[in-house]
């Protein structure tokens, strides 16, 4: 992790005190994105966030410029369907129900962080502000791929700080391998020793798996179309990311290749603890 964040840091040294839009992601991810925010402060860096008025995880402190935009949704509703989605993937159904569930789920979910992002977009004032800012990168979590709009938008390079993305879109669009037969995918219920029936089985629900994406972030493509002014996909949104900070160990996770610009970061966002004594 310290090797990964000291590598991201080399890159903007030559820049000697950079400015940074930052564009998190609520809860979990933005603990990960502010154990960033805190060495790049540390550095030198100017670090401007910009985050929803009902976001209450991204707080103001002293490594960074809070900027703060109003939106039509009110927090606990976006949190009560965000924990319904995690659920989902533990409830003990059967496959059909669960995919059902989990696209009406989905649409909903995909709808509120689009409207969000439209606020964002859409804010003259806010935009103003961040054209003039003159930024030297975007750091955000493409998660929510709101921040690369915005870096596109703004025309900036970005650094993705993620784990992982649905349906590997993130692999794919780094042109990384993807290898459907030996590496289960969501809802399969299998490990990584399968029959070969499973293999089969594994290898027709990726094909599910990029329906559900596609699905999903339909509203974020229509968005960045409008905003950018020409037709464009998530991949061909994604595929500008510059540096990839992926927060993932193969401790846990399918080893799986890799390209030079995916860069480890696992355990950023743990807690510091004493060394245990002798």
């Amino acid at each position: 992790a310290s090797a990964g964040v000291l590598l991201f840091l080399s890159l903007l040294c030559s820049a000697s005190g950079a400015k940074l839009l930052l564009v998190p992601v609520d809860e979990s991810h933005w603990l990960s994105l502010h154990s960033l925010l805190v060495a790049l402060s540390q550095k030198g860096h100017q670090i401007v966030t910009v985050a929803p008025e009902v976001n209450s995880s991204v707080e103001a402190s002293e490594y960074h410029t809070l900027k703060r935009y109003p939106v039509p949704l009110h927090r606990e509703e976006l949190r009560a369907r965000v924990r319904s989605l995690g659920n989902n993937f533990f409830e003990r159904k059967p496959f059909g129900e669960r995919i059902t569930a989990l696209l009406e789920k989905v649409q909903l979910i995909s709808n509120l962080y689009t409207s969000s992002c439209s606020s964002l977009l859409h804010n003259e004032d806010l935009m103003q502000y961040l054209r003039s800012s003159e930024f030297d990168a975007v750091l955000t979590d493409p998660l929510v791929p709101c921040g690369q709009i915005l870096a596109l938008h703004l025309s900036v390079p970005s650094v993705f700080s993620l784990r992982g993305f649905p349906c590997s879109s993130d692999l794919q669009v780094a042109q990384c391998p993807d290898l459907p037969s030996y590496v289960p995918r969501t809802f399969t219920d299998s490990s990584d020793h399968m029959t070969f029936i499973q293999h089969v089985e594994n290898s027709v629900l990726r094909s599910i798996d990029s329906f559900l994406c596609s699905f999903a972030y339909l509203p974020f493509e229509l968005l960045a179309s409008n905003v950018l002014h020409k037709r464009v996909t998530l991949k061909e949104v994604l595929c500008h990311g510059s540096i990839r900070l992926e927060r993932m160990d193969f401790v846990f996770e399918y080893p799986i290749p890799v390209m030079p610009n995916i860069v480890f970061t696992e355990g950023i966002n743990c807690g510091k603890k004493k060394p245990l004594s002798q």
